[in-house]
């Protein structure tokens, strides 16, 4: 055998002095085989560093593979990867091993990896959907018995299990904590696109804060941006307004991290801000950043429980779950609004 080649079934076979029928009988022990010679095939595939091909095995008898796949905007943003590693912690307790891709928020790459997954025949579908996608062509899987979860974000044409954050709360709670501050100019950095699911909850979040305080909205103060450098273009640009902010409201991680990027270029220390999803230095800052965080493990956990059980039989209806967020307080969002922004807003 080359040295750079991966050994066969039939470089077993022929290690052993079998048929390669043999050989496959003993690993997937489904036909009769000697003691004597299952403990010479043993040997001779762990001699040789033989994996067997799974993929192959499952679409020959017709079964599922032992993966879960699972699609996800981005690899590299630490929230899906706590997401990931909640998912990988419970299936594999069942055995299961996680497939990931990255659809980099493309509809028609998310397509093409959820159809390579369904090409694998996986055990479990997990999804984030990108904005602008279809989900339609997977009813006939879900139909099939396929377990197919949305997380994050609800999918659309498919009516299937979805598990997300209480975004609207959560940003309601975030803004609600600034006006209690005395901050009647709050502004918003969302994400990007508009349409973004997510981004939308936590708008209308924001603008339910402002409408309890009874604040009039002000679509001056809504900015947007992909990531760290346009959120932190788009900070300066609301803290160049004519009457600008004295408070800041993040969508996101990344738009956080733009956010304090740019108080600390022009040494804004007076400007109070909390942000949607904690950051692993969030408390190293100064003042520390106060934040609506997100329970990334449990939607992983609840992600993979839910999928577990249609796996196991349930075939209730479609139903949505909702994870709750919490605000942690650590200073940057107790930052009290000037008197000269308070005396403003009171003349109006």
């Amino acid at each position: 055998m080359a040295a750079n080649r991966r050994p066969t079934l039939a470089d077993v076979a022929r290690e052993v002095g079998v048929s390669a029928k043999t050989v496959s009988r003993v690993l997937n022990e489904d036909g009769p085989a000697s003691a004597e010679t299952r403990e010479q095939v043993l040997a001779a595939v762990a001699k040789l560093g033989f994996q067997p091909n799974l993929m192959a095995r499952n679409i020959r008898v017709g079964g599922p593979d032992t993966t879960v796949g699972l699609v996800i905007p981005d690899l590299g943003n630490p929230f899906f990867g706590a997401v990931a590693r909640a998912i990988e912690d419970v299936v594999g307790e069942r055995g299961l091993t996680l497939l990931m891709g990255s659809s980099a928020d493309d509809p028609e790459r998310e397509r093409a990896l959820t159809d390579k997954f369904l090409a694998r025949r996986v055990s479990i579908l997990i999804v984030v959907p990108s904005v602008g996608a279809d989900h339609s062509h997977l009813k006939s899987h879900r139909t099939a018995g396929l377990p197919i979860i949305f997380l994050d974000r609800p999918g659309v044409g498919l009516p299937a299990d979805s598990i997300v954050s209480s975004n609207r709360a959560g940003a309601r709670d975030g803004v609600a904590h600034l006006i209690a501050h005395g901050h009647h100019r709050v502004g918003f950095v969302g994400d990007l696109p508009v349409k973004l699911y997510t981004r939308r909850e936590r708008l209308a979040g924001y603008r339910a804060a402002v409408q309890e305080a009874d604040i009039p909205y002000d679509r001056s103060l809504v900015a947007n941006a992909h990531d760290q450098p346009g959120a932190q273009a788009a900070t300066a640009q609301l803290l160049d307004l004519a009457d600008p902010p004295t408070a800041l409201f993040a969508g996101n991680n990344i738009m956080a991290l733009g956010i304090v990027a740019e108080l600390a270029r022009s040494k804004r220390k007076d400007v109070a801000v909390v942000a949607f999803d904690d950051l692993s230095l969030a408390e190293a800052l100064e003042p520390a950043l106060t934040v609506v965080a997100q329970d990334p493990e449990e939607l992983g956990r609840s992600a993979a429980a839910t999928a577990l059980a249609r796996l196991d039989g349930d075939r209730s209806r479609a139903r949505t779950i909702s994870v709750p967020t919490r605000l942690i307080v650590r200073g940057s969002g107790e930052q009290p609004a000037p008197k000269q922004a308070e005396f403003v807003t009171r003349s109006r």
